[in-house]
């Protein structure tokens, strides 16, 4: 049987325990609100530049870009579709010029990376053409699947499809990507993601609705 001694020791030690507890919650507190507008910033930022980056025509020539929330949410049946290939879509942007719709920018998650989700936006044209590609988020491999960004997000841009298939045997049609050698997780989870922002955008230009 414990004597007071012990019980007023064991008190002392949980009254301490709790103390630091607190001030160590409230320290993480203050910190997350003292960076969080600094992060709200910076991510904005990152979401900006991967916009402008999946439209490097328009950079090139010049053409400065507004980029707008659509505030467009996928239905059921397409988030089911998707979701067979374990993707789903973001923020979904319309690409202005002025007044003039430029494009749209969708982003796409695909959470079957060989090392967890992978984050990318996909730039589409009014014509339908992808224009670019932009890996926000990876973690893949190292010399492998992270090359994806330098090896296979080009292989995308300037074409004109209805999806993408990856390919083992050189891409020989306009819908084909080569596999990155030895990582052939990391291309199907971006093909997949490619494709889900692509058929997204490819919907809103035939005239699908946009949540307002």
């Amino acid at each position: 049987m414990k004597n007071k001694s012990d019980v007023s020791t064991m008190l002392k030690e949980a009254g301490i325990l709790f103390c630091i507890t607190l001030i160590a919650g409230l320290l993480l507190g203050f910190v997350y609100e003292l960076t969080k507008e600094p992060r709200r910033i910076q991510q904005e930022k990152a979401i900006q530049e991967a916009c402008i980056a999946v439209f490097p025509d328009a950079k090139e020539q010049g053409i400065e870009l507004q980029f707008e929330d659509t505030g467009y949410v996928p239905d059921e049946t397409l988030t089911a579709e998707l979701a067979e290939n374990k993707v789903r879509i973001g923020t979904v942007f319309a690409a202005y010029n002025n007044d003039t719709l430029y494009g749209y920018v969708v982003e796409s998650v695909s959470a079957k990376g060989y090392g967890g989700n992978i984050v990318l936006y996909v730039g589409v044209g009014t014509d339908g053409t992808v224009n670019g590609v932009s890996i926000t988020e990876i973690s893949e491999t190292a010399g492998l699947g992270m090359e994806a960004p330098k090896v296979l997000t080009p292989q995308f841009a300037g074409k004109k499809v209805e999806s993408f298939v990856y390919t083992k045997n050189g891409a020989a049609a306009e819908n084909e990507v080569d596999v990155i050698s030895s990582a052939t997780i990391t291309t199907r989870a971006v093909t997949n993601a490619v494709n889900g922002g692509l058929k997204v955008a490819l919907e809103l230009l035939k005239g699908g609705a946009v949540n307002e």
